[in-house]
């Protein structure tokens, strides 16, 4: 007998963690979960922009707690499981989104950028997501981790375009998605990827001003880049008992720029 489709995607009852949930796509994210039902708890470092982003859902209704925190930082990453767990007695989803970039010729890439943007980008993927499937998911037999890659690390990119921390880092999520998925679906966790284009957001606002909304946008089939809308949907469905037969998966929200890339 099948589940009515509202069902399927209802996430009452459900505890969502979400790092670097404080503003940009984590925020959307977050909204989303929330929307759907989920209580909510973010993270990331900073505990102003934290408690407006608490604020800003919690005027949606929404249930909203929050932790400052490092997520590179093993620590740091121990601190929020552990007060994640002692709030919410159990975290059923895990949204890795807390991420960094650098703009430089890889000639005169600094290793100190190199290192900032491997260690928040990939080692707090890992670090967040042994640490919640250790103390939760694991001994609960469920779980949907949700990474946020980028289409970044589904090509390589141009001349004009000089980002190869982020890159790497970013085509690291997609494998580190993969690979999980693998280990991990016989305890019943699922692990997929939202890999965006471009959005609006204070890691992309260089790059909008410099090269052009416009000109970005008429790069894609749908001649557009994202809004506050176009990650909700995805993020719930990989969420919920609607995607509980998706793992592994790496799923592009970018207007069909990768499309037409990887046709080319």
């Amino acid at each position: 007998m099948s589940t009515p489709v509202a069902q399927l995607f209802d996430l009452h009852g459900r505890n969502a963690l979400v790092t670097g949930g404080s503003r940009g796509l984590g925020l959307q994210i977050a909204e989303a979960l929330g929307e759907a039902g989920a209580r909510i708890f973010l993270t990331s470092r900073k505990a102003g922009d934290l408690e407006e982003a608490a604020a800003h859902l919690k005027a949606k209704g929404i249930a909203a707690q929050w932790i400052a925190a490092d997520a590179s930082q093993p620590d740091e990453v121990q601190r929020v499981a552990a007060e994640a767990m002692q709030r919410l007695g159990a975290i059923d989803i895990l949204v890795n989104n807390a991420g960094a970039t650098w703009g430089a010729p890889t000639e005169e890439h600094p290793l100190e950028a190199w290192d900032k943007v491997m260690n928040l980008n990939v080692r707090s993927v890992f670090l967040m997501s042994q640490a919640i499937g250790r103390l939760s998911m694991i001994p609960r037999r469920y779980g949907r981790i949700i990474n946020v890659a980028s289409i970044a690390g589904l090509s390589g990119s141009s001349a004009a375009m000089k980002f190869i921390a982020y890159g790497t880092s970013k085509g690291a999520v997609v494998n580190f998605t993969r690979t999980l998925a693998g280990e991990w679906g016989p305890h019943g966790i699922t692990v997929n990827a939202l890999a965006p284009g471009m959005f609006p957001s204070r890691m992309t606002k260089d790059t909008l001003q410099a090269v052009g909304v416009d000109r970005i946008a008429a790069a894609a089939p749908l001649g557009r880049i994202g809004d506050d809308d176009d990650l909700k949907g995805a993020a719930v469905l990989f969420a919920s008992q609607a995607g509980k037969h998706i793992t592994g998966q790496i799923l592009a929200i970018d207007g069909g720029v990768s499309a037409i890339h990887h046709s080319a």
